[in-house]
């Protein structure tokens, strides 16, 4: 299957709905251990995105020379725009470098790994956070670790994507236990501990509606494929 702009855009609907889903979860979960925006934001922020591919005077790219790239960069500027708190600024930096190394109608296996450590390198950067912090972080370098053992397996871009959103859902729960040494939630030091990180979990909802996207396809009824 190939994972081209139409998936792209799937991909972005899909995170929409889920995120919307799952706004009161998130919501909970930084209110427990931040400053319990982080559901609201990402909610706004998607929804502003979804709107944008409604607009055709918003599409980005045209007809056939559409790039993955041309998709996540919208989703980029959009969410640095409309989300506030550190949401806007980590996911926006993450989707503009995976844009960068986007630029093309379709995405191979390593070419997906490539989107996922652009990612990754994007929320470190700008986050100055490293693995084991209690961030984000912790469940995008889980994905991008799966994703290179699979590629270098040979597996196909499903392949690729589901163990990186299996490894992203379980490096999530794995920040429960943790304590924080990074962001808001390293002010409650060892009271950090016994809650999910809200980035974390978003971060496996991202990824987990890119696997959805792949394994759904476009329907008939939408020729680019948004359901």
């Amino acid at each position: 299957m190939a994972l081209d702009a139409d998936w792209a855009e799937r991909w972005v609907r899909r995170t929409a709905d889920a995120i919307a889903d799952a706004k009161g979860e998130l919501t909970e979960l930084d209110r427990q251990i931040g400053d319990g925006d982080h559901g609201e934001n990402m909610d706004r922020g998607f929804r502003a995105v979804v709107a944008r591919l409604d607009d055709p005077a918003a599409q980005p790219g045209a007809g056939d020379e559409r790039t993955v790239g041309d998709v996540l960069k919208l989703v980029a500027t959009t969410l640095m725009s409309t989300v506030g708190g550190a949401s806007g600024p980590l996911y926006g930096t993450a989707y503009l470098r995976a844009a960068k190394v986007s630029g093309r109608p379709q995405i191979d296996p390593p070419a997906v790994v490539a989107v996922l450590e652009a990612a990754l390198e994007g929320v470190s950067s700008r986050g100055k956070a490293t693995v084991g912090e209690k961030t984000m972080v912790d469940a995008w370098q889980a994905a991008v670790d799966a994703a290179e053992a699979a590629a270098r397996d040979g597996g196909s871009e499903v392949d690729v994507l589901r163990v990186a959103a299996e490894a992203a859902d379980k490096a999530s729960t794995a920040t429960i236990p943790m304590v924080a040494t990074k962001g808001r939630a390293s002010y409650l030091g060892e009271r950090s501990a016994g809650h999910e990180d809200p980035g974390a979990r978003s971060t496996a909802l991202v990824l987990g509606a890119a696997l959805a996207a792949a394994l759904a396809g476009p329907t008939s009824a939408d020729p680019h494929g948004a359901a």
